[in-house]
């Protein structure tokens, strides 16, 4: 059985620091969540909302699962770990887009939504494009493990991210969330169920 952490006094350095980051990203998300439990009626609750909240906890939970990967890494430098931390804290900024401290003047969530959905689906395919990097420093032979798919995936979501910056239509919204979320889900169970 191959050894699995080839520095582990790094892999653990990075993995502390991000876990910080992620821990950040899961305390916004279910403040903002609970928060809607607590208050539905002020909040204005809007289901694309609600739909990439989730989708984002699923994703910031996977994230932080398969990050296991980065034992794979021999040598680190400033370089790979810098593009770890701007990954993570992609995923940080794109919760608090999505559960700001105030909605501000919008009178709901699904104002606030669309009056930055630009800044929210630009940071979504940012974070599609992190991942297949992120991958691919672990090494071409763990990329070319997940297949043909997953690049035309990465690429299918983050283009579909860059449409929704200027999609009008809630149809259109809310058939992305949907696709998205169950994308995640099945990349899940297909790829990461158990770590190896």
């Amino acid at each position: 059985m191959e050894t699995l952490v080839a520095n582990p006094g790094a892999f653990v350095h990075v993995r502390v620091f991000i876990g910080i980051i992620t821990g950040l990203c899961v305390a916004r998300l279910l403040n903002g969540l609970a928060n809607m439990v607590q208050n539905p009626r002020r909040e204005h609750l809007y289901s694309v909302h609600i739909g990439w909240a989730l989708f984002l906890l699923l994703a910031v939970m996977h994230f932080w699962w398969f990050e296991i990967g980065l034992a794979r890494i021999e040598r680190w430098t400033f370089g790979l770990y810098f593009l770890v931390v701007a990954y993570a804290s992609c995923f940080f900024f794109t919760c608090a887009i999505l559960f700001p401290d105030k909605v501000g003047e919008n009178s709901s969530y699904r104002d606030y939504f669309h009056t930055r959905q630009k800044w929210f689906y630009g940071l979504l395919a940012t974070l599609f494009c992190l991942d297949m990097l992120d991958t691919a420093m672990k090494g071409a032979e763990h990329f070319r493990s997940f297949g043909p798919f997953y690049p035309l995936r990465q690429t299918g979501l983050a283009a579909l991210s860059v449409a929704a910056m200027w999609a009008r239509s809630p149809r259109f919204h809310i058939a992305f969330m949907v696709l998205a979320l169950a994308a995640e889900v099945f990349w899940i169970l297909d790829q990461f169920a158990v770590l190896d």
